[in-house]
């Protein structure tokens, strides 16, 4: 009996095992089948169904991870995607870590995404030509960047236009102004249950139109004469005269085509395609925007037509009597991508191509850029991103600018826009302007976005520039010494990896390649910034101090490594000697207009700092040259900039020289130097009190009160009886300065 029961209950155990394996497995069919369909919605609630059956399988994780992506909730999609990712490490599904990396990315953990990209690339690394691989390299740099852009934001209001009559619980995008009415599309319906996003007849994207008059929105109204059952009208613009109108008509698959019709009042009259010279078949081609662009008529739109060079990018064709288009052209790689470079919109008044792309250094998704054009062509500089809190983590697309309101218009999924469903799935229109009362900042704040920014610090090759001299100055520029260091990547590559074999000699590889995309190029990147920045302060009228180290690794002697740092501090003065139109040249020479002047303050410590186990061989170049170790000890870092006020209220502590090197010295001997000093401000100079690092140091002030334009000088003994090779020595001076104090260096290399 006991026996038969046993059977018994085990037999039932099987048949309910298989009852709810095929329960499983029909759930995930089904589930399957409306992810096919786009119906992401369905096929989340049928996947948790499943879910609830098993949810240690890796394949149902990667499911959800998948619909959740597509559903743009990121935060759920990262979720699983860690999930599996922590099962299986990109073994089984190579993209896990691809998609767990961008989830990161969409999500603003910029630091924990730029490693993860990392790993993503050692995974693609065989086949490093492929889309996986560059994407990978592209996003590690972007998140790089947008670790430290983040810290940083534009003046820019930024909010969701706030009548609901224009942003829905659905999508809008592509808004802008043209005359007296605010256009966009939306996609609308009143017979749709709030959870589907079928795409029917009912339920499609349109253009609309709403009356605007002293910033108030009129109900919107469905653009007449675009509307055509079983397609989507959208992303419209009108031509600079007003009489066409340019708009996009897809398929429920969005293959999409540029369609013109007459304006007639309130109405749009004898819509037609335009021609495959434009429509290029079997190709989507999309968001058009016209403007005068040098006194020609330009149409501008995406497309992934023939000669794209990933996804959609940004064209152009000029039009001539209203109905005559050029051959259309690509505006290159600085603007197009291995990815979609979209929604383009041209600012007739300041000669400004504004675009989207998910490829170009950013915060997340797509963001917005603009580039300036060059004179009297068609060619643009390279793309600048608009900067927080304009672009956010999330997709910020059609951007477009209203000069009569001095306006800008967007859509963005971001947080914070009207949604029945996930927090990020849906776009809304946003609107950004500058604060109508902005008070100008006080004196010293206007440099605290500049100092933000620092350290800046830049990379050079061993011995460069300008090898094998002692000369303290170079004729060379830092963008020289970088493009020929960026040149010398593969040769680094092959030295560091020498000896090794297998995937320990990719990992070489990979490592030093992560150094030049990490610190050097990252370096530029930042410079770039720090420059712009600069240029702005300066222009204020300021009188503006940099401070400005230099260090070396040891492979050299002492003395002629603190020659070489002075030869790259003075590379980038050279920089910024031609940098633009020669804008910084009056600044740097004394006779700026403005009243405005730029000095350097000059700390070349030489290899004094350097990390003592780098190799000193000149015989092991691997390690002594080729090394990461090595690499990051030749710089110079961009290290604190101030403003030189002689009518302000504090005291101003001028040095000759902050630093001394005393070169080579005798075990044992005492070593002396005087510091001069001026009281450079308006107020008494207060020296409370002096601080030394060792009781090697010995510090006599002539004078600690010193009334403006005072003189004095600091009198310092150096005891090297403890000192043994490179040493550095610190003297702080604690003071009634801005700064509140001031730091003097000595240095000494001792046998």
């Amino acid at each position: 009996m006991n026996v038969f029961k046993t059977i018994l209950i085990g037999a039932l155990l099987l048949m309910s095992k298989l009852a709810m394996s095929q329960t499983y497995t029909q759930l995930v069919e089904f589930a399957d089948e409306k992810m096919a369909e786009g119906d992401f919605y369905y096929a989340i609630e049928y996947y948790k169904k499943a879910m609830a059956i098993d949810s240690v399988s890796v394949e149902i994780n990667w499911k959800m991870a998948e619909v959740q992506r597509r559903y743009k909730n990121y935060v759920l999609a990262e979720y699983y995607y860690q999930k599996v990712y922590d099962k299986e490490s990109a073994k089984i599904y190579p993209k896990s870590i691809f998609w767990l990396s961008s989830m990161q990315h969409y999500n603003g953990k910029y630091k924990e995404s730029s490693r993860r990209w990392k790993v993503a690339k050692k995974t693609f690394k065989r086949k490093r030509k492929e889309y996986p691989y560059k994407k990978s390299m592209q996003e590690f740099r972007s998140c790089l960047w947008a670790s430290k852009a983040a810290l940083d934001t534009t003046d820019y209001l930024v909010k969701p236009i706030e009548n609901k009559i224009i942003n829905s619980q659905d999508t809008e995008l592509a808004p802008f102004v043209f005359d007296d009415h605010f256009y966009f599309t939306s996609l609308k319906a009143d017979s749709i249950k709030a959870n589907e996003e079928l795409i029917t007849e009912e339920y499609s994207l349109q253009i609309y139109a709403s009356k605007l008059a002293n910033e108030e929105f009129g109900m919107p109204v469905q653009l007449d004469g675009t509307y055509q059952s079983g397609s989507h009208s959208a992303n419209g613009c009108f031509s600079p005269d007003g009489q066409r109108f340019y708009f996009s008509r897809c398929n429920e698959n969005y293959q999409c085509k540029i369609f013109i019709g007459k304006v007639n009042g309130n109405k749009i009259t004898g819509i037609d395609s335009l021609g495959e010279i434009i429509n290029q078949a079997d190709k989507i081609t999309t968001m058009p925007n016209v403007a005068m662009v040098d006194g020609q008529e330009v149409l501008f739109f995406s497309s992934n037509r023939e000669k794209t060079f990933g996804g959609l990018d940004v064209w152009y064709s000029v039009i001539k009597n209203g109905n005559q288009y050029s051959k259309p052209r690509n505006l290159g790689r600085k603007i197009n991508s291995l990815d979609d470079d979209i929604t383009p919109f041209y600012d007739s008044k300041t000669d400004r191509l504004y675009f989207s792309s998910s490829w170009h250094q950013g915060f997340g998704g797509h963001d917005i850029f603009y580039c300036e054009k060059l004179t009297d062509n068609l060619g643009f500089l390279a793309p600048i991103n608009m900067g927080l809190p304009i672009n956010s983590s999330q997709n910020d697309t059609y951007f477009s600018v209203d000069n009569k309101q001095g306006k800008f218009y967007f859509s963005s999924n971001r947080i914070g826009s009207n949604s029945a469903k996930t927090p990020t799935c849906c776009n809304d229109i946003f609107v950004a302007e500058l604060p109508k009362d902005k008070t100008p900042p006080p004196l010293y704040a206007s440099l605290f976005d500049l100092n933000k920014k620092l350290p800046v610090t830049l990379y050079f090759h061993n011995d460069e520039p300008n090898p094998r001299t002692r000369d303290t100055l170079t004729n060379l520029t830092y963008m020289e010494s970088y493009d020929s260091y960026i040149e010398m990547v593969p040769k680094y590559k092959r030295e560091y990896s020498k000896g090794l074999i297998g995937d320990n000699s990719e990992e070489a590889k990979e490592d030093i390649a992560d150094f030049f995309v990490e610190y050097v190029e990252q370096g530029v990147s930042d410079l770039n910034e720090f420059t712009r920045l600069l240029l702005v302060e300066l222009n204020k009228g300021y009188k503006i101090k940099v401070t400005v180290k230099g260090f070396a690794s040891p492979l050299a002697k002492t003395d002629y490594n603190v020659s070489l740092t002075k030869r790259r501090i003075n590379s980038l003065i050279n920089y910024l000697g031609v940098y633009g139109n020669k804008d910084f040249v009056p600044y740097l020479n004394y006779n700026a207009k403005n009243g405005g002047s730029l000095t350097f303050v000059q700390i070349p410590f030489g290899e004094y700092t350097a990390n003592k186990l780098i190799s000193d061989n000149v015989n092991d170049t691997k390690n002594s040259v080729y090394s990461r170790k090595a690499a990051l000890e030749r710089k110079i870092e961009i290290q604190s900039v101030s403003l030189v006020i002689k009518d302000s209220i504090y005291a101003e502590m001028s040095f000759d020289s902050e630093i001394h090197d005393f070169g080579k010295s005798t075990k044992g001997e005492d070593l002396v130097h005087t510091f001069n000093f001026t009281n450079s401000g308006s107020d008494t100079l207060i020296i409370d009190r002096v601080e030394v690092e060792c009781a090697c140091s010995t510090v006599e002030v002539s004078k600690k009160v010193l009334l403006p334009s005072e003189s004095a000088h600091i009198n310092v003994v150096l005891s090297t009886k403890s000192f043994d090779g490179l040493t550095v020595r610190k003297i702080i001076l604690h003071t009634n300065t801005k700064a509140g104090k001031k730091v003097l260096s000595l240095t000494t290399e001792t046998f």
